[in-house]
């Protein structure tokens, strides 16, 4: 939960940085203090009717610029036709969205948008690897799961999860449509441009220190291709260069290559509809569908880290004798401690947004996917067995993650060929053999859990439990 919290608070900060225009930091503090406000104050039941708020400005927020800037590319309203539709726009020539897109990757020294498996992009393997690990982790989510118990039968909790499954999939179906447009309309808009001529949202963007631009070979015109503009992770130029606003961009040594334009990806969704000159009604409403996405999901990660600090672990176990509005105030306690550290990480910025969201998803499907599956589908599952699964699931996870992403970068993937994003679904097959094992090694459950699990199965039908010598 600290781990995806962390990557939410990176994203409050970028869309503040950029609309309070404030430096990016302090966006990360502003967001913590809200968060942290209805989070506390608001309990279960207010970030519950808030995150159907939410959602909702979330999904229109996203859909309506896809479908906007789909027209305007192709003509086609429904983005995800208008990603396999011929352009009409006049330097486009009649060509697919998707031929446009590998030509100007060409050009550009990059591997083709529509190739696989080639250098520069992720592997075969790494990439099932990726895909498994963020399905699974999803149904391992702790501010997923806990959700269940907001509902009001088994009933209400099966049609929340159909409905919730027809959004996400309108959502993450989207998705590449808008970063396919959004590469389209950045490339064509900038690539060749003067500086002195780049659209206003660009100087924008660059008072911001999310995007910059070095002149290299001293033309006065944008270059971008491959490669890197600086050398190691950005920080701040020295004074003879400066953003449109003259404040310094990033204090780096300029990278060998070609390469004149750094954007920081995390950018891109709420600068597309900036970049295709939609109204700004739309791009005000992209913001608000930016924190929407992210407030809600902080204030859920910050009900799960506090209820696990002050219910299960001191009221359940450490201080048994505690009043509910101690424990109350020590959730409270609990959170603020855990916004102000995942606040830290988004300041210390472990990486993109998606990047460090990933890592989560890894986690949750190291840890708590195959435990609820074994509890559900294996009444031989014993306690031993789903706890020595998790704690070498997660642990195998985490230790991947933090040598191959900070002690020694890439080290690893260069060994097994899966990256960080994706190691969590090796974490998962290790739980699910430990888990197994142990399970078989240990004595069978308790018949009143055989029976819970039995209720689980068929809820209102006989419990009685089936044996198990199958």
């Amino acid at each position: 939960s600290l781990t995806y919290v962390a990557g939410q608070m990176r994203g409050v900060g970028i869309v503040f940085s950029r609309f309070l225009g404030v430096d990016i930091n302090l966006g990360v503090i502003i967001g913590m203090v809200i968060v942290f406000l209805y989070a506390t104050l608001g309990g279960m039941k207010g970030i519950t009717y808030t995150q159907v708020a939410q959602y909702v400005v979330l999904i229109i927020a996203f859909l309506i610029p896809a479908a906007a800037i789909s027209h305007q590319l192709t003509g086609n309203w429904i983005p995800h036709i208008g990603f396999g539709s011929r352009m009409i726009t006049d330097d486009a020539n009649g060509l697919y969205l998707l031929e446009t897109l590998d030509q100007i990757h060409r050009d550009l020294g990059l591997p083709e948008y529509t190739a696989a498996w080639v250098d520069g992009k992720k592997s075969m393997i790494d990439m099932i690897f990726v895909t498994v690990a963020l399905m699974v982790g999803t149904a391992g989510l702790p501010h997923v799961i806990i959700r269940f118990y907001t509902v009001k039968n088994m009933q209400a909790a099966r049609w929340s999860a159909f409905w919730a499954l027809i959004f996400i999939g309108i959502l993450y179906t989207t998705a590449p449509t808008v970063a396919a447009f959004a590469r389209v309309n950045m490339v064509q808009a900038l690539n060749g441009q003067a500086y002195a001529d780049v659209p206003e949202w660009f100087r924008t963007w660059e008072s911001s220190r999310l995007v910059a631009w070095v002149d290299k070979n001293n033309d006065g015109r944008i270059q971008y291709a491959a490669g890197a503009v600086f050398n190691g992770s950005p920080e701040a130029l020295p004074e003879d260069r400066k953003g449109a606003y003259g404040e310094p961009l990033f204090a780096n040594e300029l990278a060998s290559g070609p390469n004149e334009l750094y954007v920081d990806r995390d950018i891109m969704v709420l600068a597309n509809p900036e970049i295709a000159d939609l109204p700004n009604w739309v791009i005000g409403l992209v913001a608000a569908g930016g924190l929407a996405a992210a407030l809600s999901t902080a204030a859920g990660l910050l009900l799960v880290i506090s209820s696990a600090i002050s219910h299960d672990l001191l009221k359940k176990m450490l201080l048994p004798e505690m009043t509910d509005r101690q424990e109350v105030t020590y959730a409270r306690i609990a959170a603020g401690v855990a916004v102000v550290v995942a606040g830290i990480f988004g300041i210390v910025n472990l990486g993109y947004v998606g990047k460090v969201v990933a890592f989560a998803f890894g986690l949750a499907a190291s840890s708590f996917f195959p435990a609820i599956v074994m509890g559900i589908f294996s009444k031989r599952t014993t306690r031993e067995g789903a706890i020595a699964g998790m704690i070498i699931g997660i642990l195998f996870t985490m230790g991947y993650i933090i040598i191959n992403e900070f002690v020694s970068p890439g080290s690893l993937m260069k060994v097994t060929g899966i990256s960080s994003e994706g190691i969590g679904a090796v974490g998962m097959i290790l739980n699910f053999l430990a888990s197994y094992f142990i399970s078989r090694m240990t004595p069978e459950p308790p018949i009143e859990v055989q029976e819970a699990v039995e209720r689980i199965r068929h809820p209102g039908e006989d419990t009685s439990p089936a044996p198990l010598a199958h």
